[in-house]
């Protein structure tokens, strides 16, 4: 999604997620091992409730991040989007040290190379520029929208996937793609408060996420340089910040004063800050985590439905108005997205 999934920098590349589905049905509770014949119910009970705990703290998350965000750039004046990216950034790049390094929540991979450094760095300068967009878009669209245009990720990764490996899918894989696009074409119809720059912006940073994980599959594709997603976070974020700093300082030139008096008038604003920046990294914890303890079909069926789930908690929120037309539109984009990821598992 648009804006949540800025933030999943997911644990496996985009050629590693396909080759993941050849085993699904053995680890759907056993955190990618088989589950013994002799589990005890209590065991198997235990298991429920901890990926249960899991995928709840990754929905909260997620969807946690979009309405903070949507709140502070349209709702609380802070309208700032690249410096509200580059403290979600320094949060990632301290809690990624803190969580891997003193509590091996995974083990450290190092940077063996320069030419692993460069594609780091270019994998985060790509990574940048698909969450600024998708926060620069949330001050012009609803939340609801912005979540059926951020659908569309599946399209471009096709398109990217297949420019950069002339590798062609069942005919059937790329039909399936043509109610992802339909369905955002027809929710455009319906939208009450839809506006040019801010679906552009929402389609740039869509279309930048599918190109990072094409990217990320071809740049890291050797077993030397391959990095799981918390170990990749660790040294993207840093990176990020030097790119983000200079950048805000130049186009947000009032960054500071506005923000530090926002701050005097209402002390709220910094934990509002801290509380946002904590949430961006807590969502890519959780995406790994959720990863690892369910499978490849899992993971899809439940983050089709997570966006279903922000989309009804942000109109709940914030009272934008939706259309039939528009709902209609986003459903039937969750639909062919669930109909690309079904095909893709049966005719990879």
């Amino acid at each position: 999604m648009s804006t949540h999934a800025s933030y999943n920098m997911r644990s496996k590349s985009y050629y590693e997620y396909e080759n993941e589905t050849k085993g699904i049905g053995k680890d759907i509770i056993g955190g990618g091992k088989m589950v013994s014949s002799t589990a005890t119910p209590a065991t198997s009970s235990k298991e429920n409730f901890f990926i249960f705990f899991l995928v709840s703290l990754w929905y909260s998350s997620n969807i946690g991040v979009i309405l903070l965000n949507k709140y502070l750039l349209s709702n609380y004046g802070f309208k700032f989007p690249i410096f509200l990216t580059m403290c979600h950034m320094s949060a990632c790049a301290v809690l990624s040290y803190i969580s891997i390094v003193f509590f091996k929540v995974v083990p450290q991979q190092m940077i063996k190379s320069r030419s692993q450094f460069i594609k780091i760095a270019t994998l985060s300068i790509v990574f940048c520029g698909s969450v600024v967009g998708g926060n620069i878009s949330l001050r012009y669209l609803a939340v609801s929208f912005n979540q059926a245009v951020g659908a569309t990720t599946p399209f471009f990764t096709a398109v990217f996937a297949y420019l950069a490996t002339l590798k062609r899918e069942a005919w059937v894989t790329y039909a399936a793609l043509v109610p992802v696009v339909a369905g955002v074409v027809i929710a455009s119809g319906g939208e009450p408060g839809f506006h040019l720059f801010g679906f552009i912006m929402c389609l740039s940073a869509t279309a930048a996420r599918a190109f990072k994980s094409v990217l990320q599959g071809i740049l890291l594709s050797s077993e030397g340089e391959k990095l799981n997603s918390m170990n990749l976070l660790l040294y993207m974020s840093p990176i990020a910040v030097i790119i983000l700093l200079p950048a805000a300082l130049i186009m947000e030139p009032n960054v500071l004063d506005v923000t530090i008096s926002l701050g005097s008038e209402n002390k709220t604003m910094w934990l509002l800050l801290l509380l946002n920046s904590i949430t961006a990294y807590s969502a890519n914890l959780t995406n790994f985590l959720v990863t690892k303890h369910t499978s490849a079909l899992t993971l899809q069926v439940l983050g089709n439905a997570k966006g279903a789930v922000a989309v009804v908690i942000s109109i709940l929120i914030f009272r934008n108005p939706v259309t039939v037309l528009g709902m209609a539109g986003y459903t039937v984009t969750v639909m062919g997205v669930a109909a690309y990821g079904e095909t893709k598992r049966r005719f990879r």
